[in-house]
């Protein structure tokens, strides 16, 4: 019997506080080493029942650029859920974004862990925590995380992931931009610099550096903020000259410890001392014309709404 007529389910967008990329692989792919903290931009998707799969995307975000059929990874997880199940119905996804889109902080994966959970949840399936993990695995690197929530450290394609201890609350200002950058072309491009003289080669395995554990679990801004790192930055800076700009400019202000770009960009993320030295520098960021978003971590992954 169907569990429900309708379920929504929220799913947080995430920042890589640490992301060491190792070299690309003989299939194209490249072993990454990474800390994951969900934030509080969240993705809703809503699934109600359907004789066929379809799904309708809006949101506070640029969405224009969003398939609506089944290159749209949230379909393609309700579909997954449907053949492990056996479930011979459909479903309805209405997908209401609010992380930005080719942004490098995993709306597409919240989507799709959000939807795992909601036809789960719909068709009443009972898969279980390991098998919707499993099955977000196949779907991408980001699922999984966007499933687990918190804060935790990803290794291998960044989907074998493991529970990080983090205390208390971090607040960050993340500025989006209206433009995308694609993950496989930054990947891409790091290669290419790698290639040549700009930037060394990572020949060992990707670990996470331990001073990110340590501020983590001690809650401590300040140590956070000396340690992140992101491999995929310079690439990313590289094709996009104007993150730069934006970088300097925060890291400037006395509110921010930090700046950061989250994943392949082009999202750049600011770490703050606490809310209010958030708020102070969110206002400036957005006197100076950017659109600055106040957001923290770590909180929950997908998870059921009862309202």
């Amino acid at each position: 019997m169907p569990a429900s007529d309708r379920v929504h389910v929220r799913a947080p967008g995430k920042l890589n506080l640490f992301f060491e990329v190792g070299d690309v692989q003989d299939d194209g792919y490249h072993d990454v080493a990474s800390a994951y903290q969900a934030v509080s931009l969240y993705e809703d998707v809503r699934a109600s029942h359907s004789d066929d799969f379809t799904i309708a995307v809006s949101g506070s975000v640029d969405v224009s650029g969003v398939p609506e059929d089944d290159r749209n990874l949230a379909l393609r997880a309700a579909r997954l859920v449907a053949q492990k199940a056996g479930y011979a119905g459909g479903v309805h996804l209405d997908v209401e974004k609010h992380v930005p889109v080719a942004g490098g902080m995993g709306g597409g994966s919240a989507d799709a862990a959000a939807a795992l959970v909601a036809c789960d949840a719909l068709w009443g399936t009972d898969l279980g925590a390991a098998e919707l993990h499993r099955l977000a695995a196949r779907l991408g690197a980001d699922v999984p995380f966007a499933l687990l929530g918190g804060t935790a450290i990803g290794t291998g394609r960044g989907d074998q992931l493991s529970p990080a201890l983090a205390q208390g609350r971090f607040d960050w200002v993340i500025v989006p931009s209206d433009d995308g950058l694609s993950t496989p072309q930054v990947y891409g491009h790091l290669d290419e610099l790698r290639a040549g003289t700009d930037i060394p080669s990572s020949a060992r395995t990707p670990d996470v550096d331990p001073a990110v554990l340590h501020a983590l679990r001690a809650g401590d801004a300040v140590s956070l903020a000396e340690a992140l790192r992101n491999d995929l930055q310079t690439a990313a800076l590289s094709l996009r000259p104007d993150l730069r700009e934006l970088l300097e400019l925060g890291e400037a202000n006395p509110s921010s410890l930090a700046g950061i770009v989250s994943g392949s960009g082009p999202t750049v993320a600011f770490l703050s001392r606490d809310p209010e030295s958030a708020l102070d520098l969110q206002v400036t960021l957005s006197a100076a014309g950017h659109h600055a978003l106040h957001v923290h971590g770590p909180v929950a992954g997908a998870r059921v709404r009862t309202v």
